[in-house]
């Protein structure tokens, strides 16, 4: 059976040559990079030289990266140790609404703490309005974390205009890049961000890696207390063989993007272009432009998006779906409620997210078998047929 995996934002296969990097880490050069003598020494010398790989990825010098165990907890880490370290100045932090669950539970548990967190709503594209950032800021403002790019429907941020905002009013800036670092080109200094998150699996590193990257001087509150280990800020022996991963997919990562982005983007266009052609009444989300390279998502009316999940997997057609997370609670994704979706067509949410392992002959497999898909899920559906208000509206894209 052909097989096409499309949802490398979920989880990636480790590259090749990074899994050859990790080998020995596991067996023969074991040692603790705290021990003085040689076995640990040798491994710190090493773990360090893979920090200075990862800061070059994104324009950061070798003394500003944090390695932590995801992207998670590097926006834990950004939000709440900011919070703790400077909330003598003021307690007020600013968030979008259609932010990671790491950064918007963090602020939410901030709030418990007596924090007060503004949750900045988005245009019908997900683009966070600077003029609108710029009311929400008071005089106790000390954190605002709007996402570099969101992995439920591919926007990317205006990032340079929203952290200039927060440079004039002596606001620290955090931004979740998970989703964009390994897939567009980042650097820290044209974005002008204080902290910035990323993570290994979307570079090809192995699960259970990340980093936070934090301008010199800044303030941080650790959130694991133990050693010494990167300098005090993350206590804990490190995690050797997934940092020689991590070092090494940021290597891996900046000497193919360009040749990725062109790929990748190749094949998204020709997939909404299918998917457009093929089947009626679907909603593209996200901005049709400042997106993603290789980040499709739609909402099917009248379908449960889990059901064409697992409906494309019986024929080796692995996707996502936007409302997963929210579905096991019954609830839509807050995301595309946040853009403007209406509950009933939010649905039917479906996420494709391509890499540079994937091929045209892959899309046109999906594109062959999805319009069936739809088709038998609408043959079932009470609803189908029906014309919703949205689609009154205009909102249907095909």
């Amino acid at each position: 059976m052909t097989m096409a995996y499309l949802d490398h934002a979920s989880a990636s296969p480790v590259e090749k040559e990074v899994f050859e990097a990790m080998a020995p880490y596991f067996m023969e050069r074991f040692g603790n990079p705290s021990n003085v003598y040689d076995l640990g020494s040798k491994v710190k010398q090493v773990l360090e030289e893979q920090r200075g790989k990862v800061a070059e990825l994104i324009g950061a010098r070798k003394e500003e990266i944090i390695f932590t165990s995801s992207g998670a907890e590097a926006n834990n880490l950004a939000i709440k140790g900011v919070a703790f370290a400077r909330q003598k100045k003021g307690k007020h932090i600013i968030v979008s609404l259609i932010e990671h669950h790491s950064v918007l539970n963090s602020a939410r548990f901030l709030e418990r703490l007596d924090f007060e967190v503004t949750y900045l709503p988005v245009d019908a594209n997900g683009l966070v309005d600077p003029l609108r950032l710029l009311k929400a800021i008071t005089p106790e403002t000390i954190l605002v974390s709007i996402m570099h790019a969101n992995n439920e429907i591919g926007t990317i941020q205006r990032i340079e205009k929203i952290s200039s905002i927060c440079k004039e009013k002596g606001i620290l800036f955090h931004t979740d890049a998970v989703a964009s670092v390994g897939n567009i080109d980042v650097d820290v200094n044209e974005l002008n961000v204080d902290l910035l998150s990323l993570s290994g699996p979307s570079l090809g590193a192995p699960k259970g890696t990340g980093a936070l990257y934090f301008k010199k001087n800044t303030r941080l509150m650790p959130l694991i207390h133990g050693g010494i280990q990167e300098d005090g800020r993350r206590g804990g022996t490190e995690n050797v063989a997934g940092i020689i991963g991590l070092g090494k997919a940021a290597e891996i990562a900046k000497q193919t993007l360009p040749e990725k982005v062109q790929h990748v983007k190749k094949l998204r266009d020709a997939l909404v272009s299918g998917i457009r052609e093929k089947i009626e009444k679907v909603v593209f989300t996200g901005h049709p432009e400042r997106r993603l390279p290789g980040h499709a998502s739609f909402c099917f009316e009248a379908i449960e998006g889990e059901s064409l999940v697992f409906m494309l997997s019986q024929h080796g057609i692995y996707s996502n779906t936007g409302s997963a997370c929210a579905s096991k609670a019954l609830k839509t994704s807050p995301v595309l409620t946040a853009i403007g979706i209406p509950p009933a067509v939010a649905q039917g949410s479906l996420v494709f997210t391509i890499n540079a392992s994937n091929s045209m002959e892959e899309i046109e497999y999906v594109l062959e078998k999805l319009p069936h898909a739809v088709e038998r899920l609408r043959s079932l559906s009470p609803i189908w047929g029906k014309q919703t208000a949205a689609y009154d509206e205009g909102v249907c894209v095909s």
